[in-house]
């Protein structure tokens, strides 16, 4: 059943007049503090590609903390970007693609001087994928810096395998991938002000795998320091799916889990991988070909990230709710089908064709008391079909409501900002068939492409882009998500109160998102995550 969390995974500046930036006949330099890269020039804005943040994690640095980049001679060239991390395709057949070698961002900033005094401000983005598939440059933040004039960093991080492997003879399971992302960000503090950018105004902003990523972050003592504020996109702390939502005997998915639960898996790992011998364990892994460990079993196995360390001591959504967190403002949010893009790989074998198909389904989730409740909250004659009935519920118990609970915790001690991504006439970027059952709507990532450039927008959506370009910046700027000329966001500590981002005249609206969603039932029948502690 490890083969679903493949298929689910998310489907995924001109002359810079800077500090420390300089003309070249072919693009402008940037004398970073490894050495001067040459980026290239797009009109309103300059990007700056492949730059390395840490030394490359190969051979007897698998499984190592990343160290510090060598320095370079002479001028880097960074127009392309660097090599993505091993990865599994997401959809489709075909085997592991990537380098080892992977440690690599990209910056794109704007021409010309800040808008305001100070520096711009500064976004980092953690993608999306599950991790175990995905990269920085898939996402091009050309709007985000020109429109928003902030200076945009994309992060490549180790995924699968080698991004979050566990073994005694590690010390447990050190979380690489988070230690990847600490590591971009160091680079950041240092590397800022070169290209424009403001140091002590840095966001960190991810969706899916990066917004846990995020949430990891937030809840880190290793992170303290890094960052200034966060948006959290489509993957709360909370975020969790109960069993059999999408495949019968698939179990809860639960995004974080107990450090020695990896480790205990990383022990096996090596036994089935031939490397059971008293000592010497990690050598032999370390000695074996990526491809060897780079299967989709491993690759998924390793997907889960690991607390229980001194870099992530607790469950992130049981540090909110104790309020052990970094105190910086906070934007999070959801799409409003997010489980739609799951639902619909999976309904041609599993469908959900009548009442009783839907009913079972709520059983085998809920067990046969809560079903019941669940049922007279959502009953199918209230929906087109079963399967929509099932994908709403499934949001609402998975993301919306868990979200909701974040929102709270962290609206206690921080300003904190929630938003709903509703626009179900997205365009639709995945390449899944049709499913007429069930349409995909506000499916989960359906709002990257009003963020970054990816795919065509109507006009209606394209103004709906700039606006929340508008807000995401504007947050980054100054803790206040405000755009000139758009409506206000709900203020911050509202129980439930949230943004609903749509296209049209009234498209932009507060809701109450906890009443919508039914977060009440939620909160009492399906609260949270089950693993043992």
């Amino acid at each position: 059943m490890r083969g679903v969390r493949r298929r689910c995974a998310l489907l995924l500046p001109v002359v810079l007049l800077l500090v420390g930036a300089a003309a070249g006949p072919e693009g402008p330099v940037v004398d970073t503090d490894r050495g001067p890269v040459r980026g290239r020039t797009h009109g309103a804005y300059s990007t700056f590609e492949g730059i390395p943040f840490a030394a490359p994690p190969t051979g007897p640095r698998r499984w190592r903390l990343p160290g510090p980049a060598r320095r370079w001679e002479g001028v880097r060239d960074a127009g392309a970007p660097g090599s993505r991390c091993v990865q599994l395709p997401v959809l489709g057949p075909g085997g592991p693609v990537g380098s080892e070698d992977c440690l690599y961002l990209n910056v794109t900033a704007p021409a010309g001087p800040a808008a305001g005094a100070r520096p711009r401000p500064v976004m980092v983005w953690f993608h999306g994928g599950g991790f175990f598939s995905g990269s920085g440059d898939v996402y091009r933040p050309d709007r985000l810096a020109v429109r928003g004039d902030a200076v945009v960093v994309t992060v490549n991080y180790r995924l699968g395998v080698f991004g979050l492997f566990g073994h005694p003879e590690l010390g447990g399971a050190p979380g690489f991938a988070l230690a990847d992302q600490r590591a971009a960000l160091r680079w950041v503090r240092t590397n800022a002000e070169r290209f424009g950018g403001d140091p002590d105004n840095v966001t960190v902003f991810g969706e899916s795998a990066g917004a846990l990523s995020v949430c990891a972050h937030l809840t880190s003592p290793a992170s303290a320091g890094l960052f200034h504020k966060a948006i959290v996109q489509s993957g709360s702390c909370s975020t969790t799916t109960p069993p059999s939502a999408l495949l019968p005997g698939l179990g809860t998915y639960e995004p974080f889990v107990p450090a020695r639960r990896t480790a205990e898996e990383g022990a096996l790992a090596a036994a089935r991988l031939g490397c059971d011998r008293p000592s010497g364990v990690l050598d032999c892994l370390r000695a074996l070909d990526a491809r060897a460990l780079a299967t989709p079993d491993l690759m998924q196995r390793f997907s889960l990230v690991p607390y229980g360390g001194s870099a992530l001591p607790t469950e992130p959504r049981r540090a909110l709710q104790a309020g052990r967190f970094h105190r910086v403002p906070v934007l999070q949010g959801t799409t409003r089908d997010e489980i739609r893009l799951f639902l619909a790989q999976t309904l041609a074998a599993h469908p959900i064709g009548d009442e009783n198909a839907y009913r079972a389904r709520m059983e085998r989730s809920f067990g046969v008391g809560t079903a019941r409740v669940v049922e007279a909250a959502y009953p199918v004659s209230a929906y087109p079909t079963p399967a929509i009935a099932w994908a709403t519920l499934l949001t609402d118990a998975s993301f919306i409501c868990p979200t909701l609970r974040d929102g709270a915790a962290l609206g206690r001690h921080v300003p904190t900002y929630g938003y709903r991504f509703s626009d179900r006439g997205a365009p639709d970027f995945t390449g899944l068939p049709p499913v007429p059952e069930l349409p995909l709507g506000a499916a989960h990532g359906f709002e990257l492409p009003y963020l970054f450039t990816i795919t065509p927008l109507a006009e209606a959506q394209q103004r709906l882009a700039d606006r929340m370009t508008g807000y995401w910046t504007a947050f980054a700027r100054t803790g206040v998500p405000a755009a000139p000329g758009a409506p206000q966001w709900p203020r911050p500590g509202a129980p439930g109160r949230v943004l609903s981002l749509a296209p049209g005249a009234d498209g932009i609206r507060t809701v109450d998102g906890r009443a919508e969603h039914h977060c009440a039932l939620w909160d009492e029948r399906w609260p949270g995550v089950t693993t043992a502690r």
